[in-house]
């Protein structure tokens, strides 16, 4: 050991209390808040600060833990937990991936719906009188019409169902009600940016599912299930960023593989009635492993902030434990409108008028890329993935043309076998020939490190 380490492990030592998991996360906090342990600090393997500090390695993981959902440190993979500097925020990858200065004449980089194809509000706020009062705070937090709504239209029979502020609410409350520092947990690549940021920040170890046409490669699942893993997250139809939709036969192997094991598969169904493919699950197989989030953020309205989530008994109670410290429930006046939404002919329509449109959308500028060489994958959502010759000069190129889209290495696990670009389709109303010209001709522009090589 380092004599930097023991130093280390000296100034903890002498600040920790009681060996409990809760003390050590206290001791940890203190030496930083005293200026013995500096911000980028990397901290010593788990089983070193067990052995050093008489605790068990258990003991320690769960300290971890709890200092990674504080955000005071921070855990890379193989190069080790670091002390984080909150005086400086981190920027997370979907933030790196959106953040620029330009102003575009045609922004396809946001990933959001087209604000006039959502249904209109009219009808379902004419309804509405008061934001109504609960019984108590410990009232039920669904509304009984809207779960019986929701169950007729779920794709299994599923142990229990609720409502969460969006698609990514409901994948934080349950990362952080399931997962511990150090579990292993296999998602996409290439994946939606944001939650590779949820996972690295309660401290789990991310195994990469490359993607075919029908979904994640059954044979990578496969070997990453050699070792135990805690969960397994997927994006059943609309895949952000491929457009790949998981075909029934796909979603029956993988649930073949994951039968009998004790992995939880979380389904983010984020495209919600925006698919034009049916609904796909893994929980007619697994509904006692199964966690299905359904967003209506694409369908209905982003600033709706509604999802719905169903999963086994224990999961949601432990996600309905943890609102209980935080907001407690979904807003019910929200769930209303949302109701009446889901009821009403004029707004059903509406949705299924979006959903064609953007496959409409889609399959333009997907068709006119393969007329000029560049092939698209997938086969739905508002989104698809471009590959290209060099990412950077593929996006100065098109910034020159006025024309946003989103890097592609932010939505990558490992190093990517080709570059890509993420364009969203779904925004983009009319000169859909012109746009893949200029898609087209970034795509194949080379940039300094391609002339290095």
């Amino acid at each position: 050991m380092t004599k930097v380490r023991a130093e280390l492990l000296s100034a903890i030592e002498q600040r920790l209390a009681h060996p409990t998991a809760r003390d050590l996360a206290h001791a940890v906090g203190r030496a930083i808040s005293d200026g013995v342990v500096a911000p980028g600090t990397k901290l010593p393997p788990i089983r070193e600060v067990a052995t050093e500090l008489a605790l068990s390695p258990t003991t320690v993981s769960a300290g971890w833990a709890l200092l990674t959902r504080s955000g005071t440190i921070r855990t890379d993979g193989r190069r080790g937990t670091t002390v984080v500097d909150r005086s400086e925020p981190r920027a997370g990858r979907y933030r790196q991936a959106l953040e620029h200065q330009t102003h575009f004449r045609t922004d396809l980089s946001t990933g959001v719906p087209d604000a006039t194809l959502l249904p209109s509000l009219t009808g379902a706020l004419a309804a509405l009188t008061t934001a109504g009062t609960p019984g108590s705070y410990l009232d039920e937090p669904v509304l009984p019409e809207l779960r019986e709504v929701l169950r007729a239209d779920w794709p299994y029979d599923a142990d229990e169902l609720t409502i969460v502020d969006g698609a990514m609410d409901g994948l934080d409350l349950v990362a952080r009600s399931v997962l511990r520092f150090g579990d292993r947990v296999a998602i996409e690549d290439p994946c939606f940016p944001p939650l590779v940021d949820l996972l690295e920040a309660v401290g789990a170890q991310v195994v990469a599912l490359p993607l075919d046409g029908d979904g994640p490669d059954p044979d990578a699942l496969a070997e990453a299930l050699r070792t135990p893993l805690a969960a397994v997250v997927l994006q059943p139809r609309a895949q952000n960023p491929t457009g790949v939709s998981m075909g029934h036969g796909r979603a029956d192997a993988l649930a073949g593989l994951l039968e009998g094991t004790s992995t939880l598969v979380v389904e983010d169904d984020s495209a919600g009635a925006t698919s034009i493919s049916p609904p796909t699950s893994l929980g007619p197989r697994l509904p006692h492993q199964t966690v299905h989030v359904r967003s209506f953020s694409k369908s209905h309205g982003p600033d709706l902030r509604l999802a719905a989530m169903s999963g086994p008994n224990d999961v949601l109670a432990a996600v309905a434990a943890r609102r209980q410290n935080g907001q407690g429930w979904s807003s019910r006046l929200l769930q209303r409108i949302l109701l009446s939404l889901l009821t009403d002919d004029a707004a059903g329509a509406a949705v299924a008028a979006a959903r064609h449109e953007y496959a409409r959308r889609r399959r333009l500028v997907v068709d006119a890329l393969a007329a000029t060489g560049v092939p698209v994958g997938g086969t739905d959502g508002i989104n698809i993935w471009v590959p290209v010759h060099d990412e950077s000069a593929a996006i100065v190129r098109l910034a020159s043309q006025g024309i946003g889209v989103t890097p592609g290495a932010p939505f990558t696990i490992g190093p990517p076998v080709q570059d890509h670009i993420r364009v969203t389709t779904g925004l983009l109303a009319e000169g859909h020939a012109e746009v893949a010209a200029q898609i087209a001709a970034a795509a194949q522009t080379s940039g300094w490190r391609s002339r290095g090589r």
